[in-house]
């Protein structure tokens, strides 16, 4: 696979292909990143990969590849991060399950240092302000390394 090409085929995410954006002046900008999709369980997810080559890229396929393997297990990671980094105290059982079913994935990204970041969103609309989801980054071993808000 040539180190310039602008698409990747995985057997199992499928195909990613180099991050562009369309300005409304017409002008497009091309992202330090791959994405792709893929289907799990009747719901498309984002993935995205992060570098500017194929031969960044190629080597975050199987940690990616091994996260959408455990989605049930990373997503539970994901959420109860989500509530123990925004309770004031120990979150309670219900409110950590509350937040596995209200909390959904939209994107996975892989970056270069082996570490995911997951993308959630808020279903229900009652945990986040419209425009705002929790982001939770993992480490190379599932550890929670950080949970962000982004808009």
């Amino acid at each position: 696979m040539s180190d310039v090409t602008s698409t990747i085929d995985d057997p199992e995410l499928g195909t990613f292909t180099r991050a562009r954006t369309e300005l409304t002046d017409g002008s497009v900008l091309t992202h330090d990143w791959f994405v792709g999709t893929v289907s799990v369980e009747g719901t498309e997810l984002e993935l995205m990969l992060e570098g500017t080559t194929s031969g960044e890229v190629t080597p975050l396929l199987p940690r990616l590849r091994d996260t959408v393997k455990r989605l049930d297990i990373v997503r539970r990671i994901a959420t109860d991060a989500v509530v123990t980094n925004f309770s004031t105290g120990d979150p309670q059982a219900h409110e950590l399950d509350d937040a596995a079913s209200d909390l959904t994935i939209e994107a996975i990204e892989a970056a270069t240092d082996g570490t995911v970041v997951v993308h959630l969103i808020d279903s229900c609309g009652e945990h986040f302000p419209e425009g705002y989801w929790p982001a939770v980054h993992l480490g190379v071993d599932d550890s929670v390394v950080q949970v962000t808000v982004e808009s």
